[in-house]
């Protein structure tokens, strides 16, 4: 877990792939601010094939998976950031492909270009989703990782996990890095593999690099009406409309919701803090404060003077139901902490 210190003090030639995107846009600006020569790439796939405004910055409309494209660009940069993804949970396994091709390969593409490149340091867009269930503690065996929830207690309205061993209700707790993977979709799935990915190229090309775990970011510019969407962006879109925001279960699922601006800023100083040779540093990005959903929505239909939260028991069986994390080894290795505040953050949605 070593780091070099911060790279602030010169410039830095740096490839964004998917730049244009929610995260990409505030991370792109940031890294100009800070006097760097940024290069973005990106397939504007989310975008309808329009260009959003990148002032400082250069543009390549190209696909990630696009090997020559990629290539040309890498070769250019000291330091890639790698953004591009297909995200949000899918709809049903129909979209295994489409997330498969886009985030395996498309990392795959990129980590190829590195090393052909001589470019040792990639940070990469990972996601809290790698931990399936957060952290559990039993009041009789102590720390557990329970199990899938069974459709059962779903259906009585019974939604948290049971301890694997005695079958009580757990309480929630916030997840430390060192926890295991249990990706529980397909997207979750892909960004476990992209981390197992990076590693492998750090080993093989003593390079290193930062996989960003990224809790619920929310903020101006987040994607709306489409079913990929962040929890926040759908409660936004259905606002928008007049429409109470449906919300799942009961309400109390526990998430920690992070500003863009937050998380554009873990971006930057990861990319001008030097890793170790070989080593891959995971790193959780939240706010460090504990939300639940209705809260959330609560938050945002007031802040919009829209209709109140409607808490519907639907549940689906590919969501968690509690995740937080401590986000406290960001502090020590990019001295990096969250400073937009949720009500603050919601006003500028």
């Amino acid at each position: 877990m070593r780091a070099g210190t911060s790279g602030d003090a010169g410039e830095v030639r740096i490839l964004v792939t998917g730049g244009a995107g929610f995260i990409g846009r505030p991370t792109v600006a940031r890294l100009v601010r800070g006097g760097h020569d940024v290069t973005v790439l990106d397939s504007l796939r989310s975008h309808r094939g329009i260009a959003p405004a990148l002032p400082g910055a250069r543009l390549v409309v190209a696909d990630v998976r696009d090997e020559a494209a990629v290539a040309t660009t890498v070769r250019e940069a000291d330091a890639v950031v790698h953004l591009a993804a297909k995200v949000g949970l899918g709809v049903d396994l129909d979209d295994i492909a489409d997330y498969v091709s886009t985030n395996d390969l498309g990392t795959a593409v990129v980590l190829r270009a590195a090393h052909h490149a001589r470019v040792g340091h990639v940070v990469y867009a990972s996601s809290m989703v790698v931990y399936g269930e957060g952290a559990y503690d039993c009041a009789v065996h102590g720390r557990v990782a329970p199990g899938p929830r069974r459709r059962t207690d779903l259906d009585a309205g019974v939604f948290d996990p049971r301890c694997p061993s005695c079958d009580q209700v757990l309480a929630p707790t916030v997840v430390t890095e060192d926890a295991p993977l249990d990706p529980r979709n397909v997207y979750a799935a892909t960004k476990v593999h992209g981390e197992h990915l990076l590693r492998a190229w750090a080993r093989e090309t003593s390079g290193g690099g930062f996989a960003l775990r990224f809790h619920n970011v929310y903020g101006p510019g987040m994607p709306r009406d489409t079913p990929y969407a962040g929890v926040a962006s759908l409660f936004r879109s259905e606002l928008a409309a007049g429409r109470a925001p449906r919300v799942f279960e009961d309400g109390r699922q526990r998430r920690d919701f992070v500003h863009v601006d937050d998380v554009a800023s873990a971006v930057a100083r990861a990319t001008t803090t030097r890793p170790a040779a070989g080593e891959v540093v995971p790193l959780n990005v939240g706010s460090g404060t504990v939300t639940t959903v209705g809260e959330l929505a609560g938050a945002l239909a007031g802040a919009v003077h829209g209709p109140a939260p409607r808490v519907t028991g639907e549940y689906r069986t590919g969501d968690v139901r509690h995740v937080t994390a401590s986000s406290d080894r960001a502090a020590q290795v990019l001295g990096w902490r969250a400073e937009v505040a949720l009500a603050a953050g919601l006003a500028t949605c």
